[in-house]
């Protein structure tokens, strides 16, 4: 049975978006532009924000709904693969048993149904230990403003007034973003390579200053 014949299609595309996902956490693309996080951190701390500890906020039937669906165990792009590869499994195993069993495989929406609610009790069993490894969310996502006080390194081009560069930032967590930077001090540039310490915000552009400049040791 072919993955891409017609009555496969819909698990088809789920591996395809699975992977695109995957790729796309890898090399860490950024669908924002350059002056916000990085996806690593962007999309995962905008999509999964508004889940607690238990799943969906305010508790009752949607906090038990997303205890059920293993929300808030991992990051929910970690989640949203989990689903897609259990429910392309389950589609595709399905619609092999069927033209094993009845000689044919069941209309492709009927198999995607029942293989996406097959696929729900499924992903939370299997995000329950990844949940264990991987670090919660909820103390992983940063804000915009949390990175001021931290040091940045320019990457790309040179730092000089009215014109950013691109500069890479550690969180609390050690987690690297990329973020656009001007010197604070408007005469001064910043070079590639040369570390600055970020010293306020606005909007989101960050101003830096030269660390000897604070004074301040490398090391700090």
């Amino acid at each position: 049975m072919s993955l891409f014949a017609d009555h496969n299609l819909p698990f088809a595309v789920a591996l395809l978006f699975m992977v695109l996902l995957a790729a796309v956490q890898a090399i860490g693309l950024d669908f924002t532009g350059d002056a916000d996080l990085d996806i690593g951190t962007d999309i995962d701390a905008g999509l999964d924000a508004d889940f607690d500890a238990d799943g969906l906020p305010g508790g009752g039937i949607g906090a038990f709904i997303a205890g059920v669906l293993g929300f808030g165990r991992v990051p929910l792009t970690i989640w949203l693969a989990t689903f897609l590869f259990a429910f392309a499994a389950i589609g595709v195993s399905g619609q092999a048993l069927s033209e094993n069993l009845l000689g044919a495989p069941m209309d492709a929406l009927v198999a995607a149904v029942l293989a996406a609610v097959a696929a729900a009790p499924v992903t939370s069993v299997l995000v329950r230990p990844l949940g264990r490894i991987l670090p919660r969310d909820e103390t992983t996502a940063v804000t915009l403003d949390s990175l001021v006080g931290r040091r940045a390194e320019v990457t790309t081009g040179t730092s000089r007034a009215g014109s950013p560069a691109r500069s890479r930032v550690n969180d609390m967590h050690g987690h690297p973003h990329y973020v656009m930077v001007e010197p604070h001090d408007d005469s001064a540039d910043i070079v590639e390579g040369e570390q600055v310490l970020l010293v306020r915000r606005e909007g989101e552009v960050f101003f830096g200053a030269k660390l000897e400049e604070r004074r301040l040791s490398p090391t700090l």
